[in-house]
């Protein structure tokens, strides 16, 4: 009953911020206060409603067992309710692997949500100096969000390329990312990719900017 209460409570409960003697400086400086002495929010329609994670174009530099390279992509467009879209093209400067594909991810879990969990399907293809492989890539993404907002979150994909055939790959992807200002982010990047008998290692890291 008191939890109820107090995301129920009406405008008119919300002290001005001389009953709550605030520095008006803080106020100004403070969005989380303006918007609390405006109006009490709806915590659980925001957890349940509003992403705790945001859309992300990222650039940056890759290395491929020891051959550097450029990597450009996009993670989470948001197409439909918890439907996202995400996508990645990767190539060394040598020429010698090259690595490009999108996916679908559908969140199972309310998008405010400080874990979440998604399925993805998609379309990878990869080519090395030995073997190429493309095909549909299936797996799950876990996101860990440590900050609202696109503040700070830990990201880890596993996938397979061309599952239950003779040239299936296996991804394994684990990322994390860490605002600097409030639309861009500094993310570092590990990755493997196991391709027959030979794996091969990879670490990036980007810029992101969140529209």
């Amino acid at each position: 009953m008191s939890i109820s209460l107090i995301f129920a409570t009406p405008r008119a409960w919300c002290e001005t911020k001389q009953e709550l003697d605030i520095n008006p400086e803080v106020i100004e400086s403070s969005p989380v206060l303006q918007r609390w002495l405006k109006e009490v929010p709806n915590v659980l329609a925001d957890i349940k409603h509003k992403p705790s994670f945001r859309t992300r174009f990222r650039l940056g530099y890759s290395l491929i067992d020891g051959n550097s390279g450029v990597k450009v992509g996009f993670e989470d467009i948001f197409i439909v309710d918890k439907l996202t879209a995400s996508g990645e093209y990767r190539q060394t400067f040598n020429q010698d692997y090259e690595n490009y594909g999108a996916d679908l991810n559908y969140y199972l879990l309310p998008l405010g949500s400080y874990v979440n969990f998604s399925p993805l399907v998609g379309y990878r293809s990869l080519q090395t100096s030995d073997d190429s492989t493309s095909g549909v890539n299936l797996g799950v993404k876990l996101l860990l969000v440590l900050s609202r907002g696109g503040g700070a979150d830990i990201a880890f994909t596993r996938s397979w390329v061309a599952l239950g055939t003779t040239e299936e790959v296996a991804l394994t992807k684990l990322s994390a990312s860490y605002a600097i200002t409030t639309n861009l982010r500094f993310s570092t990047e590990f990755a493997q990719q196991k391709i027959s008998s030979n794996r091969e290692r990879q670490v990036g890291f980007f810029l992101e900017w969140m529209p």
